[in-house]
């Protein structure tokens, strides 16, 4: 049964908070950050034709025109990938053969703008059917496919090889978004995230039962970490949308936690060091301490609510074998100018 994870989101979030709490010293990370990427800018064209006034501007090659709107894109803007592997080993190692590196059964981009000072996450449908690189055993190329974007994770190494390719894989399904960071967690850290904060409390929105646990719609229940791992894992593969409907419930979750974190870390203000360092070996990341740094000094009071939660619309249907989730072209690329762009007066 595949499991999901919002275990770095949660990291994070935990981290971000406390060091701004301790007024961590800033180390400037943020050319590191920034040199990631191939590209400064996403690789996208305008939907419209430019008039002949805005043919004779001078158009810069980040701007696009969209609904008689003119965007340029936020090259400030601070945008790391969360993935959650399907692993349940205490400690992350390389692995070999075709296909082993594990599935990233959770996705979320997380998006830091320091223009209007917001946090905003993305959760991406880990059925998205989109571009993927297969790999054979030896780790050579084979073939690009059109699958499942859980899957690239797994045609990896398990460690900075996979994360690299699911990085790519995303940032494509993006426009060939820049990604500035990732972590990739297995699913084992779960309880000790959840637990550390005194559990969450959630009402489910439907009823369902998970391992030993039941689940009743409309009513509130704490979630301890077996209880937690329960509500987050649970995917019926005989009805269809399964994994739409466990990807609401990543994104009640997820909310709730946040308030948690907050209130907890008034009087534990060392509990994000703390958890980082038990949950350390479950994870892989590209993000170093210089650059946390930066992160935490630069990102420290962002806005986040439930608003900022943002999941892709799209339709899930049933394949020759799982089920498949296809974006909506239209909503997607509306979402991404409305978080990765800003509308310009090229008239002012």
């Amino acid at each position: 049964m595949n499991k999901f994870l919002l275990i770095w989101c949660i990291a994070v979030t935990l981290i971000l908070v406390c060091l701004g709490a301790f007024q961590v010293t800033r180390v400037i990370g943020k050319s590191g950050l920034f040199s990631k990427n191939a590209v400064s800018a996403p690789v996208t064209k305008s939907t419209e034709v430019l008039t002949q006034t805005e043919s004779a501007m001078k158009w810069e090659d980040d701007w696009v025109k969209h609904n008689g709107e003119i965007y340029d894109y936020n090259d400030d803007i601070m945008t790391f990938l969360v993935m959650g592997i399907d692993k349940k080993d205490e400690e992350v190692s390389p692995v070999y053969g075709e296909i082993n590196g594990g599935q990233a059964d959770a996705l979320f981009l997380i998006v830091f703008n320091p223009h209007d000072k917001t946090t905003k996450v993305i959760g991406i449908n880990r059925n998205t059917m989109t571009d993927i690189e297969m790999y054979d055993e030896y780790g050579n190329f084979v073939n690009t496919i059109k699958a499942q974007i859980a899957l690239q994770h797994g045609f990896g190494d398990g460690v900075e090889g996979s994360c690299e390719l699911q990085k790519r894989a995303v940032s494509d399904l993006f426009y060939k978004l820049p990604i500035h960071g990732y972590a990739a967690i297995n699913m084992s850290a779960i309880t000790t995230i959840n637990d550390a904060v005194g559990g969450v409390d959630v009402t489910p929105t439907a009823d369902f039962e998970s391992g030993d646990y039941s689940f009743k719609a409309g009513e509130t229940v704490h979630l301890d970490g077996e209880a937690a791992f329960a509500f987050l894992q649970n995917r019926n593969l005989s009805q269809i949308g399964s994994a739409d409907r466990r990807l609401e419930r990543q994104k009640q979750y997820l909310t709730a936690f946040i308030s948690q974190v907050i209130e907890k870390t008034e009087s534990q203000p060392t509990l994000a060091v703390d958890i980082y360092k038990e949950i350390s070996k479950q994870m892989v990341t590209d993000v170093s301490v210089d650059q946390l740094s930066y992160i935490a000094s630069t990102v420290s009071g962002y806005e986040f609510n439930s608003d900022s939660l943002l999941l892709l619309k799209g339709e899930t249907r049933m394949g020759e074998e799982f089920e498949e989730f296809y974006p909506d072209d239209d909503a997607k690329y509306e979402m991404f100018l409305d978080v990765f762009y800003e509308k310009i007066d090229v008239q002012g």
